[in-house]
């Protein structure tokens, strides 16, 4: 563990960012779940065991696939697979529970032949749902990661990353239901006619129990293995700012101290800034995009905006101006048109969609220009009454009309040709009359002297 303070940490390299503290696990990161910003990283994409903490994948799967009244049954290979003296909750072969009782199971007890049952029951076999487990695990993003159970005892192939386990629980965080049981400390079984014990199960996360105390903690998932070292999985909010923390290949108790150092490193040295407000005058250059506050087209519907809920997680020493973007049209929500991608100094920092914003009008104001209203006024005024209206591809519109009028203009002096020659063979036939006409009048009165 001394020797792991050593290890660099890469967040600290970043230039103007906050120095975190040096810690005794192999791996570890700080992810604000919400923007999936990393703040910071230590060996984050370094192949590691995750024991127990396999479980949250587990649990994502099992809630996205099946209903809560759905029975459970435990099988005999669900019971008796498991290592002997490795977590459990005394399930008999033949008994049943609920898969809502099934999840207490796992992510309050740990108990790793509820996993197994779990696996059984949504993927036919503790292999099939592992094939399922590395599925979803690319889905979501993971490039580190190989499942071969859904309990986390060890097997040399079954592995994953800190950065991974961030992702996995980026989106188990999402779902209420199991950020709910993952903050649970306790969970009392009843006795019912597919399972006859009373018994309670207590958490071994030292945050959620409140040995360690955390301002703000939601849940977490310990994990434990002689390979894998001491693991945990935690989440916790303050400020509007909810951060996922990743310990992997700790020693005990500092897993629990090296989460609440990090949380706090998160929580004081960054925060979340507000695109929308903040983004007033959007412009990149080449991109066809620019916004403007008024909507040079009077009441145009639909117009687009800024999702006002959108947001960066900056450092406290950085501002808005510090940070650079860029813009992406290729989105799978028919609800936006484009996202733009904030970084600072190189790192990924938040994001904010392009949305469609149906029934906004606005009107423009002609005496008014930006550049010459104040900057207080100008954002004291779109605060209160507008939102930031935003016209795509406006180079390629201009193109179109440019293009248009070429055509128009083309057409115009083909058709003024078309009728100068045609006036032009008219007149010249006239001539020729009116000469033929005067040539024979001549020839008539030749030989008279007048």
């Amino acid at each position: 563990m001394e020797t792991r303070k050593t290890l660099p940490i890469q967040s600290n390299e970043i230039e103007n960012w906050p120095a975190g503290p040096s810690i005794g696990a192999e791996s570890a990161i700080i992810m604000e779940a919400n923007t999936g910003a990393i703040l910071y990283s230590k060996n984050i994409h370094e192949k590691l065991y995750p024991a127990s903490t396999t479980k949250i994948l587990t649990c994502l799967i099992a809630a996205e696939n099946s209903s809560l009244d759905e029975m459970v049954t435990f099988s005999h290979n669900a019971v008796f697979s498991i290592e002997k003296g490795s977590s459990n909750m005394g399930m008999d072969v033949g008994e049943a529970i609920t898969m809502e009782e099934a999840l207490y199971g796992i992510l309050v007890g740990s108990a790793n032949e509820v996993a197994n049952a779990v696996a059984e029951h949504i993927g036919g076999s503790t292999e099939g749902f592992a094939q399922i487990m590395n599925d979803k695990a690319k889905e979501l993003g993971c490039t580190d990661s190989n499942f071969v159970n859904a309990n986390g005892l060890h097997d040399d192939d079954h592995y994953t990353s800190a950065h991974d386990l961030a992702v996995i629980a980026q989106a188990f965080y999402k779902n209420e239901l199991l950020a709910k049981i993952s903050g649970t400390p306790s969970y009392h079984f009843e006795p019912t006619a597919t399972q006859p014990d009373d018994f309670i199960l207590r958490t071994h996360h030292k945050l959620v129990n409140n040995e360690y105390p955390c301002e703000g903690i939601i849940g977490g998932k310990t994990g434990y293995t002689n390979s894998a070292r001491q693991t945990l999985v935690s989440c916790a909010e303050r400020n509007g700012m909810k951060l996922i923390c990743i310990i992997m290949k700790e020693e005990s108790p500092n897993q629990f101290s090296d989460t609440i150092d990090l949380f706090q490193y998160g929580f004081s040295n960054f925060e979340i800034v507000n695109v929308s407000e903040n983004e007033i005058n959007y412009n990149i250059n080449n991109a066809d995009f620019f916004q403007t506050n008024n909507d040079i087209f009077g009441s145009s519907k639909p117009v687009l905006s800024l999702n006002q809920e959108s947001y960066l997680v900056l450092p406290k020493t950085a501002v808005f101006e510090d940070t650079l973007s860029s813009i992406s049209y290729e989105i799978d929500d028919d609800s936006q048109i484009a996202k733009i991608d904030y970084t600072y100094n190189g790192v990924y920092v938040g994001s904010a969609s392009v949305d469609i914003a149906l029934g906004t009008a606005s009107a423009y104001d002609f005496d008014t220009s930006i550049e010459e209203t104040g900057e207080d006024e100008l954002d004291a005024a779109d605060k209160d009454s507008q939102e930031n209206i935003i016209f795509v591809n406006v180079k390629r519109v201009l193109s179109f009309v440019l293009i248009a009028a070429g055509i128009l203009i083309f057409l115009l002096i083909i058709k003024s040709l078309i009728q100068n020659y045609s006036f032009a063979r008219r007149r010249r036939s006239r001539l020729r009359r009116r000469n033929k006409r005067r040539d024979r009048m001549r020839s008539r009165y030749r030989d008279f002297d007048f």
